[in-house]
Parts: structure tokens; C-alpha cells; sequence
């Protein structure tokens, strides 16, 4: 089997600025809700999101292009439903905006999400929710998900 990393796109019209805040200055609206703490916004800002007894991770930002791409390092993880907790440490979470004719998609990679991860069937579920509802609907609506 093919190991690839978990991978989606969205396509959606509003300007690359504007993709590229919702995802760093808005993380808590489209992703954590009140469980998300820290900074999403500069080079190594760091950020946690918490769903106590299910859910912990935590985030370093170490690739910023304005814009264009934000990739984010997992340096600690603790999924509780699975038998190796800490199966995200060491992951990336990468956003990557391109142009299209008339509008924009937002690539997302999970890189070491891959099939042969015990995570990877849930966690894929998760993000096709994340990315392509809560993501997709607060670009282009304005309307969050966690308020």
C-alpha cells in the first residue's frame, strides 16, 4: 500500500489575504472553539487545542508566506481513543493557497497522516468536516463555527 498523507482542497473565491486570516487568526473559530489557547498569527507562535479526553495537540507555526501558505509543526499530541496517543507528534499541518481562473483553493496537507496510521480512517473523516465545512463555510460566509 501507498503511504500518503491525508490531503483536500477547497475552492473558494474570496482573496488569498483573506483565506490566509481565517486560517491563522481565526483557528479557534473553525477549528478549537474555547478549547483553543495561544497565537496562530507569527513564526513560532505556538497554540493548543484541547477537547479534554478525546483531543490534545499542540501546534508551533514554522512556515509563514503571507498569503500563500502557513504550515504548522505538531510538537506534542495525545489522542486518547488511540493505542499509540502521540501518533500526531512530529506531523504538519500545511496550507497552501493557489489562484484558479475566478477564485482560489486552499490545499491542505496533514504530511504524516497516512493509511497506515491507526488515526488516519477517523482523523480523515475529521478533517474532510473541518476543512471542507467549518473552514470552507467561515471563507466564505463569515459564519464560524464555535462562537
Amino acid at each position: 500500500m501507498e503511504n500518503k498523507n491525508y490531503m483536500t482542497t477547497i475552492e473558494v473565491t474570496n482573496s488569498p489575504q483573506d483565506i490566509f486570516q481565517r486560517i491563522t487568526k481565526d483557528v479557534a473559530k473553525w477549528w478549537g472553539g474555547k478549547d483553543f489557547s495561544g497565537g496562530s498569527t507569527d513564526l513560532n507562535d505556538e497554540f493548543i487545542i484541547n477537547h479534554p479526553g478525546a483531543h490534545y495537540s499542540k501546534q508551533k507555526l514554522i512556515e509563514i508566506i503571507s498569503g500563500k501558505k502557513v504550515v504548522w509543526l505538531v510538537t506534542e499530541s495525545k489522542l486518547s481513543w488511540l493505542k499509540d496517543q502521540e501518533e500526531w507528534t512530529n506531523t504538519k499541518m500545511i496550507f497552501e493557497i493557489s489562484s484558479k481562473t475566478h477564485s482560489y483553493l486552499l490545499h491542505f496537507t496533514h504530511e504524516g497522516l497516512v493509511p497506515g496510521k491507526e488515526s488516519y480512517a477517523r482523523c480523515s473523516e475529521g478533517w474532510d468536516m473541518v476543512i471542507k465545512d467549518w473552514l470552507y463555510t467561515l471563507i466564505m460566509y463569515g459564519k464560524p463555527h464555535f462562537e
